[in-house]
């Protein structure tokens, strides 16, 4: 992708979401409390981390978890980030229109209101999920 094709793609119109979602497992869930912050190797590799709406996250999980029994989400408080969110494109292969919320920094846990285990289904994949409230 181009520098201007970047540039236009993260001046588009944020979705309005009331939470934010990031994936784990339980292990980095652990280690991201014990120092206070979500941190995943995505942020020193593409410098943010990933995140989703309850609506989106079906998307990278069914990609990068399949069939795994070892997933959180990290339910998010998007006015308690403290870094700035870009909503950008995802990856070849997603709706060409669906933005990806992208936090440029660690998140601090503070900002985690809750954490859920996230199954799949028998059939190794995963549904939308049922957040509390």
């Amino acid at each position: 992708m181009t520098r201007r094709a970047k540039d236009k793609a993260r001046k588009t119109v944020p979705v309005e979401s009331d939470v934010l979602l990031h994936m784990c497992t339980t292990a980095e869930w652990e280690r991201a409390r014990a120092a206070g912050v979500v941190a995943p190797p995505s942020l020193a590799e593409a410098g943010f981390v990933h995140l989703s709406t309850p609506e989106q996250v079906t998307l990278p999980a069914n990609r990068l978890f399949p069939g795994r029994r070892d997933v959180l989400l990290l339910v998010i408080d998007p006015t308690r980030i403290g870094v700035e969110v870009r909503w950008e494109p995802g990856v070849p292969g997603d709706p060409e229109s669906m933005r990806f919320p992208h936090a440029y920094g660690p998140v601090p846990t503070a900002a985690v209101t809750a954490t859920l285990p996230y199954r799949p289904g028998d059939d190794g994949t995963f549904t939308a999920p049922t957040l509390p409230g």
